[in-house]
């Protein structure tokens, strides 16, 4: 077995020369041309989304208050367009609206604007609200939901005709206490999506004790602010299987029963190429999780062998949004996980599965981020070169926190890192208006809803409106849009491989589950192709029962193609 000193001189040796210098060569050779990106917001009176963000917000400020809001991309009606679902607070402990409280579903009228049909398809809600998890549980091709809450759940099931159907107690998905993140993937790779749901901490108002207030040094009076969540206890996440008759049950190996934590974010990646997909689990103010997938054999949690678990320290930081992507080219999924201010963000390079370290520092993407707070946290192709870029949505969970830490703010600015074919550069001041402006951002979802292959965003904002943005790079670049469609595998196809070449240039990608910050993203894979007009092939590895792999070439180019697993281009 390679030694971890060898290991890390190979690495540095890569460092150096630029991870992936052959592709990036070639890259450069076929005329990949650098351009910049942008995002333009769209406002509400353009798009027609007019739902705001109740984060019931009161003098006491109880915890639940700062964390939401989650949102999502999803088709629910299968027409080929993007709608949009929003996530809002609702009935709790501490809470009783003046006025009905609802999450949102929009539907995409194809034209740029949207239209609320959440009363139609019965997705309001009716707890607090946290976050969504977007996936075909069922293979039945229609998306359903799973809402997590400070309180109770919920399981919306799709009946293919615009409506859901509340099926959370028939599923046995009926779990109270405080979820966040949630993520839809198939562990046991029979082709049904299982679900793991991050859970947070003991929050229980009958037990009393839960305000945290300082004294203003100048009058005496107390100052009510959001608790450290470190003054709480941790509590375990769940991992449900999927039974396959529209139910449920949650694995019980003991392994999720004693990794105590305090779980904000999740995904679901295959981190040593085993073809098993593993789960890395962010965590504040307490230690963050790898369960690696061992297939048969169950898991095993490898975060501190990993060295993904603490900061540098070894102390623990406030892990909130995390993502994965392979950014270095070499063929293993690499991990970003957002933490709180004087904290910075953490960017895992993956050494072939076997340890990480952090590179962040090396990509300027510790030094943007010592005095923010991230949540959303999502790699896309903003510019279509076929290299994965970073957008972070960011905000302090404590809107009095400059009372404490001057130099902090509560709202904060979105930030974008391009891949430049050697490392992430910030390029937030080029990017466009908004990321001169501040939000208290929270989720992060990436989709296309105008169908031009440009992926765009959608940022929830604590208390606020959502933040819907456009894409609207230079369309220099080429682009191939692939929906992916299971058959003995999961529907969603979660967990293949995609492998093409266009121009010479070969790029890799795994369609991971979950990632960001208590959101679900366009299912659809928009595979970028720089300068080149033609794709030379495209190789798809379906995830296990199936395992095969298939070679297609003609694949259509700057337009969205179906590909069913066996059955080719549709």
């Amino acid at each position: 077995m390679i030694s971890r000193r060898a290991f890390l001189h190979s690495a540095g040796q890569a460092a150096l020369l630029g991870a992936g210098a052959p592709r990036l060569a070639a890259a450069v050779l076929t005329g990949a041309a650098a351009v910049t990106p942008r995002f333009d917001e769209v406002p509400a009176a353009a798009s027609g989304i007019t739902w705001i963000h109740d984060n019931a917000r009161s003098a006491a400020r109880f915890l639940p208050e700062s964390l939401g809001p989650g949102c999502a991309f999803l088709d629910y009606d299968n027409d080929g367009w993007m709608d949009i679902y929003l996530v809002n607070s609702g009935p709790s402990d501490f809470y009783t609206p003046a006025t009905p409280v609802r999450n949102a579903l929009y539907r995409n009228n194809r034209d740029g604007t949207f239209t609320d049909v959440t009363a139609k398809a019965g997705v309001s809600g009716g707890s607090f609200g946290m976050g969504v998890a977007v996936g075909d549980y069922n293979n039945d091709g229609y998306p359903d939901l799973f809402v997590t809450a400070y309180g109770r759940a919920i399981l919306y099931r799709n009946n293919g005709d615009g409506t859901f159907t509340d099926v959370t107690e028939k599923s046995g998905l009926a779990t109270r206490g405080w979820t966040t993140s949630a993520v839809w993937f198939d562990y046991d790779n029979n082709g049904l999506l299982d679900l793991f749901v991050c859970s947070y901490v003991e929050y229980d108002l009958s037990r009393g004790g839960l305000a945290c207030a300082d004294r203003d040094k100048k009058d005496g009076r107390l100052i009510y602010h959001y608790c450290v969540p470190h003054v709480f206890k941790p509590t375990a996440s769940m991992l449900w299987r999927n039974n396959g008759d529209g139910t449920f049950s949650r694995v019980r190996d003991g392994l999720f029963d004693r990794a105590l934590g305090k779980a904000l974010g999740a995904v679901a990646t295959d981190v040593n190429n085993d073809g098993f997909l593993d789960l890395f689990v962010a965590s504040d103010t307490a230690q963050n999780f790898l369960f690696l997938n061992l297939g048969p054999k169950g898991w095993q949690e490898n975060s501190l062998k990993a060295g993904v678990a603490f900061g540098a320290t070894g102390n623990p930081r406030s892990g909130m949004g995390v993502d994965a992507a392979d950014f270095n080219g070499d063929g293993f999924e690499d991990l970003l996980v957002a933490n709180i201010d004087h904290e910075m963000y953490s960017l895992y390079e993956n050494h072939k599965g076997y340890f990480f370290t952090d590179a962040a520092p090396d990509h300027g993407l510790a030094q943007a981020t010592r005095l923010l707070s991230g949540w959303g946290a999502k790699f896309l192709d903003v510019d279509n070169d076929g290299r994965p870029d970073l957008l972070l949505a960011n905000g302090h969970p404590d809107d009095v926190i400059a009372l404490r830490a001057p130099e902090v703010h509560y709202t904060q600015p979105l930030l974008l890192f391009q891949h430049d074919g050697r490392r992430l550069r910030n390029v937030s001041a080029q990017a466009g208006a908004v990321f001169a402006k501040t939000f208290a951002a929270r989720g992060l979802a990436a989709g296309d809803f105008d169908n031009d292959g440009r992926v765009d965003a959608l940022v929830g904002c604590n208390g606020g409106a959502p933040l819907l943005l456009r894409n609207t790079t230079p369309k220099i670049n080429h682009w191939a849009g692939l929906t992916l469609q299971g058959r003995s595998c999961n529907r969603d196809a979660i967990g293949s491989r995609l492998t093409w070449s266009a121009g010479g240039v070969k790029r890799s990608r795994l369609r991971n589950g979950g990632g960001s910050y208590l959101s679900s993203h366009d299912p659809r894979e928009v595979l970028g192709l720089g300068r080149a007009t033609a794709i030379d092939w495209l190789e798809i590895t379906w995830p296990l029962p199936s395992g095969r792999t298939e070679r297609l070439r003609n694949v259509p180019i700057d337009r969205y193609v179906t590909i069913v697993e066996g059955k080719g281009l549709q």
